[in-house]
């Protein structure tokens, strides 16, 4: 790793999928303390979000004339997808992919790396910050012997997880049909793990 190259970590987060979405970008330049951005995206996917976290990333360096870049990210289908290791199928993500990709080429050199969520601590809670001091404040309690409304059970949008753990297994099928060994089936796992957890199926520890 070259000494004057900026290292970023990137999250984006949905609570829905889609749901409120939010993204984070924490930059760490050499000689200067941290810079820290992040927002709300209103209602989007997951995959939305993190792609969104990478774009904002790469303007931000590009506004502080940074040239050199190592960019972190715990969600390995963007890793993967802008790397041109997992195929796009989705026209949303696939414009966000090229503008991406667009971005990345006004830089000396970007290295895009996929690490596990707990090495992305501060850029993920910095989606959550986001996402709390979004969400709307809980009404006043109700007079005493008036029922208090009953709050809507959530929807957990099955056709957007099953499409995203599809394409996370076609892409995996097709890079093994050729021989490759990565992504490993570790890996893989790893992805349908993230892509049910954020999609609602398996509860957040």
């Amino acid at each position: 790793m070259s000494d004057d190259a900026a290292v970023i970590h990137i999250d984006g987060a949905s609570r829905g999928n889609p749901g409120d979405a939010a993204y984070a970008v924490v930059i760490a330049v050499p000689g200067r303390p941290p810079i820290e951005e992040s927002g709300v995206l209103g209602q989007e996917t997951n995959n939305v979000a993190e792609y969104t976290a990478l774009i904002k990333a790469l303007e931000k360096a590009r506004h502080l004339g940074l040239r050199r870049l190592h960019i972190h990210s715990d969600s390995e289908l963007v890793v993967k997808q802008v790397k041109g290791e997992y195929k796009i199928k989705n026209d949303d993500l696939k414009w966000l992919a090229d503008e991406a990709k667009t971005l990345m080429k006004e830089f000396a050199s970007v290295s895009l790396t996929h690490v596990r969520r707990e090495q992305n601590k501060r850029a993920d809670e910095l989606c959550n910050i986001a996402l709390d001091a979004a969400r709307p404040k809980k009404p006043a309690p109700a007079a005493a012997g008036q029922k208090a409304p009953k709050k809507p059970a959530a929807t957990v949008t099955d056709g957007r997880v099953r499409e995203d753990a599809l394409e996370c297994l076609r892409s995996a099928k097709a890079v093994w049909s050729r021989g490759e060994s990565v992504p490993s089936p570790e890996l893989v796992w790893d992805q349908l793990w993230s892509i049910l957890e954020e999609g609602g199926v398996l509860k957040k520890k």
